[in-house]
């Protein structure tokens, strides 16, 4: 089942911080490091789990810094197939989720775009929360939390890129559960 929504928390900027500094200093200090996800936008209900976008050369240099990233507790592992990810667990809960994207790719990270659009357009964050409740009611009866809030996503997501002059694509980017 999903872990459960909580209120958003100012704290978890400064959760973001420490951890952006903790993966330059054990990875590559020139890495660009940014808050994404739920926890990113004020004011949104979200799982508290600081999601982080970092932007690589490419999937080598992921690897090159993953003993570095493992030292402190980072590990590989995720169902998403389109991009490497690791995770970071304090006593058997996830706390944080680093996603790397290849440098070519960064602009158009739907997850940036989503977070971009979120902080400035609060009809669609009413919208989104809205759509994260269902899910977890979804999931409460054996569904998906992320396919249920997907379709909110996809809608909220193709707005934005097309603002962007960006074309529409699928935005799910794990394996089925």
């Amino acid at each position: 089942m999903a872990r459960m929504l909580v209120p958003y928390d100012p704290s978890w900027a400064d959760r973001f911080e420490h951890l952006r500094v903790d993966l330059a200093a054990h990875g590559d200090p020139d890495w660009v490091i940014e808050h994404i996800g739920s926890t990113a936008v004020p004011g949104m209900r979200a799982k508290p789990i600081i999601d982080i976008a970092v932007r690589v050369v490419d999937r080598d240099e992921v690897e090159r810094h993953r003993p570095g990233l493992e030292s402190i507790g980072w590990r590989l592992g995720s169902s998403v197939r389109t991009h490497p990810v690791m995770l970071l667990e304090t006593g058997g809960t996830r706390t944080a989720i680093a996603h790397f994207f290849m440098a070519e790719e960064w602009e158009h990270v739907n997850q940036r775009i989503l977070r971009d659009w979120l902080r400035t357009h609060p009809e669609d964050v009413v919208l989104y929360d809205t759509a994260k409740i269902d899910a977890v009611a979804a999931a409460s009866r054996g569904s998906s939390y992320s396919a249920a809030k997907t379709p909110v996503i996809q809608e909220i997501v193709d707005r934005a890129r097309a603002q962007r002059g960006l074309p529409a694509v699928p935005v799910p980017d794990k394996h089925p559960s």
